[in-house]
């Protein structure tokens, strides 16, 4: 299985004032992010990649403190990826999250569709969203889609801001908003 996960909400792009791909997680985001330890509680997981942006880091950052697994960075997860090599690593994976955005999964969506893939051409992709995607002989037997907890409930005394296991911007070595 592959997990195709789209990064937490981050504020609006257009009213930060940084680089983009720094932009962090709002505390709807963190919440969206708590929420893959709920979503993704009862799978198998061998790997979690992500876009290099803060993001996405910060959007699986829990579930791979929670899962003992460093999040490796990934530049086919980036924004302007190459459709082609994404296509690549998501055939070549086993029970790996893949955080990414969300012109990435529209795009690699359309793809998989086009090659016979169980994907609606109404599907969703919406911030903090997962697709569940079952590969097997090099094509997708199915496509589950997952929408965010964003309502996730954090544990008691735990604020959004300070998800246990996830590090803030200043930890990831990136300015704060």
């Amino acid at each position: 299985m592959i997990f195709v996960v789209r990064h937490g909400h981050a504020g609006d792009k257009h009213k930060w004032h940084g680089p983009d791909h720094i932009r962090p997680l709002s505390d709807t985001g963190r919440r969206e992010s708590h929420g893959l330890l709920t979503r993704l509680g009862g799978f198998a997981l061998s790997a979690i990649r992500s876009s290099p942006s803060t993001r996405c880091v910060q959007t699986v950052d829990g579930l791979a403190h929670q899962r003992g697994l460093p999040v490796r960075i990934d530049t086919r997860l980036s924004p302007d990826a190459d459709l082609d090599d994404l296509l690549r690593l998501l055939f070549t994976a086993d029970d790996v999250v893949l955080c990414t955005h969300g012109e990435i999964i529209g795009r690699l969506l359309d793809a998989l569709r086009d090659r016979g893939a169980p994907v609606s051409a109404f599907a969703e992709w919406p911030k903090g969203s997962t697709w569940i995607l079952d590969i097997a002989g090099g094509a997708v037997r199915s496509a589950t889609y997952l929408p965010p907890l964003a309502g996730a409930a954090l544990e008691p005394g735990v604020s959004a801001r300070a998800i246990p296991g996830q590090r803030s911007s200043a930890a990831l070595g990136k300015p704060s908003a």
